[in-house]
């Protein structure tokens, strides 16, 4: 799947972040098992994950098999969507499948908002929320910077 980029103070706030303390490699360690098991709290299925966090630089990298594209796009996005993290390097296995568009949340935007930029209709947001579950637990609840997974129509 490649190289995703996200912004660093957005997200999910599961570990530590000053850099002094990150570039330890116990503190990498202990980053990526905190990113792993929040990737395995989304339930996606996945199969021999395994996370790296390097902290010096903010990259996540992925591995393992995924079940279908859409998870492997969900488990990149739940690392990315995380405190600290800058870029997700996603290596999952996964079934050929058409790649999904992603959004950069922007202050002011709703899942309504982003339908209708993608789609041309307001009212199809729940097929952005449906894309980003469990991620998001309630279509108004997204923040600037977070990234998210726009399907195709």
């Amino acid at each position: 799947m490649g190289l995703l980029s996200f912004i660093k103070e957005a997200g999910e706030k599961l570990f530590g972040g000053s850099s002094a303390q990150a570039a330890e490699p116990d503190a990498n360690t202990k980053a990526a098992a905190a990113i792993k098991t929040y990737i395995e709290t989304q339930n996606l299925g996945l199969t021999g994950l395994q996370v790296a966090y390097t902290a010096s630089s903010g990259l996540v990298t992925l591995s393992g098999q995924a079940p279908s594209q859409e998870a492997s796009e969900k488990a990149a996005l739940a690392a990315g969507n995380v405190a600290n993290v800058t870029s997700v390097d996603n290596n999952l296995v996964a079934p050929a499948a058409p790649p999904a568009q992603y959004h950069d949340v922007v202050k002011g935007d709703t899942l309504s908002a982003i339908s209708k930029k993608y789609y041309g209709d307001p009212n199809k947001y729940n097929a952005i929320f449906e894309a980003n579950k469990p991620m998001l637990t309630h279509p108004d609840k997204i923040y600037p910077g977070q990234k998210l997974r726009i399907p195709a129509p």
